[in-house]
């Protein structure tokens, strides 16, 4: 990955100036500078200003622009403007829309309404990108290549004749035989043998339930068919600049399209958008979790936050204002966590579009108000803290994600609709969090070697070199906690036969005869006094022991947690769902894991270059007392052994001597 395009804790935004007349830019940077934001995205969705027709090119108005942001002293993340066609396009090539599952066009109106197969599109895509870098491939102003913008956001997965015909040229690359593919999707069932490539079609809506491992395969075909997009942005802006080369990913809880573990090695930089999504129980949590994943797909390096609300989104069914100083507590989240750029989607708020109630940083009551002060008061903090950039959180704790576990546990047919994926990472993370355990959010294939302890929520699906990864780091001495219906199936979406937890049946001591899910709303006791729900299982052990067991339910007597030694290491399995904080309190604790914080503040450490800053935010309606010493960098003040944070506060402590 490339060096971070800007020094500090830089603060930017989305702008988008083809919504405004000239004379409200020239007041709009002018606030931008009073408000300190060092970075601007531009041209995020400006094809049909820069080519209003069909090669008819108008650069004029983002050269004014770019100029009058680099006369100020601000620096550009310049996107490529082509994440929604023009209407002209697909007017003139209609061939280019996308189709649903149920093989329906969708039609413009909105955005992202072209297809990833569409070779057309792609052909005018490339060729306004080639005239955008040509432009300004070499402009000062320029600090980031924006490719597109939130890819695959509405339209990763086309089920059109062109992406049919795409899906087939990647099966014919990653099976070679089409006896292979038989094999892969077991395509005995249901007499579904294919005889020819050509009798493939993408898993569109069916009459019953349809094959899980073409339905698996579908996602990975539609992942990398716009990762091959993006690299083709990106190879035309490397041929005419030398600046990084980035997109907006989507790690949130309601985007599952796209396998970044594939696409973060392509980013020059990697980059998120994220949202509080208030649908969720936790969205703080969610926050929390979203910036470890991040920060595990740059590889421990620093990352940006490219856009997050200032307030309120405009998508949810509720769409709720954030409270005075909750705007800093999200953000200095997101730079604990390894964030060192911190953007907002948007910089004023939109008068017009479907966007118009989407809060901005510039809201449409000016600038006195609340939000507006909250914006200084985020940037003054910025500034304080900006040494903390190119540091790298520290954590002994990794905890393993998988979009193609996401995928295929969550298919059509399973045990039980009821049991989510993400609501199982999502609570294992959060048990962490609560006990002031930092975790990395890593791949299943990522090197385990420097944790203490691994955590593995509901991984449904693992190859068998991620499985033996696992299994020899526990050998080696490491820690492991599993929970369930992890280690099912292979990559190929087939059952590991033998007994459950199928690939994690060793290195566990285990094995369950059959999974018996609960009723929504029904509970099972544990002997230790936990509750569990959605789910049980027939479990015996084979040379684990027994820590807890059912003494309700289905399966009374049965054991419900266990604890096994393999090799030099110890493996943990939770066959229901419930509060993991106890089971994981002394997990942590067994593998030498210290935490510090609670479920309301959130504590994290930085360190890099022989300096450490300790993160304190508090979520709570009551002061917290965190052990400390060094220097306030919010307050200016020494901390002498404890700092204390009010209630809704922060803190970042240079740790050294008062």
């Amino acid at each position: 990955m490339s060096t971070f395009p800007l020094p500090g804790i830089s603060l930017g935004c989305d702008y988008n100036p083809e919504q405004w007349s000239p004379d409200v830019w020239r007041e709009d940077v002018a606030l931008m500078r009073r408000a300190g934001v060092d970075l601007v995205a531009v041209n995020i969705f400006g094809w049909s200003n820069l080519e209003p027709s069909p090669g008819r090119y108008h650069f004029d108005d983002l050269d004014e622009v770019v100029g009058l942001l680099h006369a100020n002293g601000i620096r550009v993340n310049l996107g490529t403007g082509t994440s929604s066609p023009p209407p002209w396009l697909s007017t003139l090539y209609p061939e280019i829309l996308p189709a649903a599952a149920d093989g329906t066009t969708r039609f413009p109106g909105g955005r992202q309404a072209w297809c990833p197969s569409s070779p057309v599109f792609r052909d005018r895509a490339y060729e306004l990108v080639d005239r955008v870098a040509q432009r300004y491939g070499n402009h000062p102003a320029v600090a980031l290549w924006h490719v597109s913008n939130e890819l695959g956001c509405h339209n990763a997965l086309c089920y059109c004749e062109a992406s049919a015909d795409a899906f087939r040229d990647w099966l014919q690359s990653r099976y070679r035989k089409i006896e292979t593919l038989n094999e892969a999707w077991g395509t005995s069932f249901w007499s579904q043998r294919y005889g020819d490539w050509a009798e493939i079609q993408p898993p569109r809506l069916a009459l019953s339930l349809r094959n899980p491992a073409q339905i698996v395969d579908f996602h990975r075909f539609s992942s990398d068919e716009l990762l091959s997009y993006y690299r083709g942005e990106a190879a035309i802006l490397r041929r005419h600049s030398t600046t990084p080369v980035t997109t907006n990913f989507m790690v949130t809880a309601h985007i599952r399209n796209l396998d970044y573990w594939s696409w973060a090695p392509e980013m020059d930089v990697v980059a998120n958008d994220h949202y509080l999504d208030h649908r969720l129980g936790d969205p703080v949590g969610e926050l929390s979790f979203a910036a470890d994943l991040t920060r595990g797909l740059a590889g421990g390096a620093p990352w940006m936050l490219m856009e997050q609300s200032a307030g309120a989104v405009n998508w949810q069914p509720h769409n709720l204002t954030k409270a005075p100083g909750e705007m800093l507590r999200n953000s200095l989240t997101h730079v604990a966590r390894g964030a060192d750029s911190i953007c907002f989607f948007q910089w004023r708020a939109s008068a017009q579009g479907a966007e118009k109630f989407h809060s901005a940083l510039l809201p449409h009551a000016g600038t006195d108000t609340v939000a507006w002060r909250e914006v200084l008061r985020l940037s003054e903090t910025l500034d304080r803290i900006g040494e903390v950039a190119g540091t790298r959180v520290t954590a002994d704790v990794a905890l393993l994600f998988s979009w193609e576990s996401w995928w295929s546990a969550e298919g059509e047919a399973r045990p039980s609709q009821s049991v989510s994926y993400l609501d199982q990472v999502h609570a294992a993370h959060r048990a962490l969090r609560e006990l002031g355990v930092t975790a990395d959010v890593v791949s299943p294939d990522a090197d385990l070697s420097g944790y203490r302890l691994v955590v593995v929520p509901c991984l449904y699906m693992v190859s068998d070199p991620a499985a033996e990864r696992i299994t020899e780091y526990v050998s080696a001495g490491g820690h492991l906690l599993v929970t369930f219906f992890s280690g099912i199936v292979d990559e190929r979406d087939r059952i590991r036969l033998g007994g459950y937890p199928g690939a994690f049946r060793d290195v566990l001591g285990v094995l369950a005869e059959e999974f018996a899910p609960l009723l929504p709303g029904h509970e099972v006791t544990l002997s230790n006094g936990a509750k569990g729900s959605l789910w049980t299982e027939r479990l015996r052990t084979t040379t684990a022991e027994t820590i807890a067991s059912y003494t309700d339910g289905p399966l009374p007597g049965i054991p419900a947690i266990t604890r096994n030694e393999y090799g030099e290491g110890q493996a943990w399995y939770v066959a229901t769902a419930l509060d993991l904080r106890e089971v994981l309190d002394t997990a942590t604790r067994d593998a030498g894991v210290r935490g510090a914080g609670d479920r309301t503040v959130e504590v994290v450490r930085r360190t890099g270059d022989g300096r450490g800053y300790l993160f304190v935010i508090n979520h709570g309606t009551e002061p917290a007392e965190i052990a400390a010493t060094g220097h306030d960098l919010v307050t200016g003040e020494p901390v002498r052994g404890v700092l204390r944070v009010e209630a809704g506060g922060v803190g970042v402590v240079k740790e050294g001597p008062a």
